[in-house]
């Protein structure tokens, strides 16, 4: 008997199809939140040039703790707007090191690190140019504070990008996935014992988030889910002692959208239909404990 092959689906019915199932009733709402503009908080230190990002993005790096961290790495870090936040909550010997793979977008990395920290912070910022997916082929076990802004679907983008959402299939998740699995994977390898690690991706799917945490927790004992209480005691201590301005659209405070993530099964999800519009963001508080 002759088999049928199966034949993929594409597009923005198959797109349509894919979110309705993972959200329900609740897709139309959050779907039209995505279509809009995206809300953009400034960010800004003392006679420098102000960034404007995503408050939610703010909330999710300042739940990365760095206080007591010498060597701190922001793995996956253009255009730049986590780094800044990380740079303004480090001590002042601390040094933070800022990666990106492409070339190009390491060019604006840079240019963002000069112009938007003062010199006395900006020198400890080390910018670099490098695939965070192979960074722990040369060293290990060598940083206290790790955050891994992955790539991911950006279904934000997708939505708004007419060509980009008619080229859409279900097995770009499965790709996407497997690439974060391959930087999570190695930013963990990276991470000393009784360091923190922050995962985090713009990404809508369950398979971007918790799936890639899932795979870690299984792949190594020794990691471990940070408590909600103790992510919300880290992130009201950076808000405190952040050395950066923050001036959040609609009135708005950092603990306002810090109030408006939703817990997953290993971190938090804040999504713009139940935040004003801010997001999506999801992040993942691991720390590295010693094996007992």
């Amino acid at each position: 008997m002759k088999k049928t092959k199966t034949q993929k689906v594409f597009g923005q019915i198959a797109f349509e199809k894919f979110y309705s199932e993972i959200f329900g009733e609740r897709w139309e709402n959050l779907k039209a939140s995505l279509d809009t503009e995206t809300l953009h908080a400034e960010l800004s230190y003392k006679n420098c040039e102000s960034y404007f990002l995503d408050p939610a993005s703010i909330v999710a790096a300042l739940c990365l703790p760095v206080k007591n961290s010498e060597k701190i790495l922001d793995l996956c870090a253009a255009p730049g707007g986590k780094t800044l936040v990380l740079a303004g909550n480090k001590n002042d010997d601390a040094v933070l090191f800022s990666n990106e793979r492409s070339p190009s977008r390491k060019v604006r990395l840079s240019k963002v690190v000069e112009s938007s920290l003062p010199p006395e912070i900006s020198c400890n910022v080390k910018v670099s140019l490098s695939d965070g997916a192979s960074w722990c082929r040369r060293e290990s076990e060598c940083y206290e504070s790790i955050l891994l802004d992955a790539p991911c679907s950006s279904e934000r983008h997708v939505l708004n990008d007419k060509k980009y959402l008619e080229q859409w299939s279900p097995s770009r998740i499965k790709t996407v996935s497997m690439e974060q699995w391959a930087l999570l994977s190695c930013a963990y390898r990276l991470l000393k014992k009784k360091g923190f690690l922050l995962y985090a991706t713009c990404a809508l799917c369950p398979q971007e988030n918790d799936g890639v945490v899932s795979k870690l927790l299984k792949k190594f004992p020794d990691a471990n889910i940070v408590s909600n209480d103790l992510i919300k005691d880290i992130f009201d201590l950076n808000v405190k002692s952040l050395k950066a301005d923050v001036l959040c659209p609609q009135d708005f405070s950092l603990e306002n959208y810090f109030s408006f993530a939703e817990k997953t099964e290993f971190g938090f999800h804040i999504l713009p239909d139940k935040s004003f519009g801010a997001g999506p963001i999801y992040f993942s508080l691991i720390k590295k404990i010693i094996a007992q």
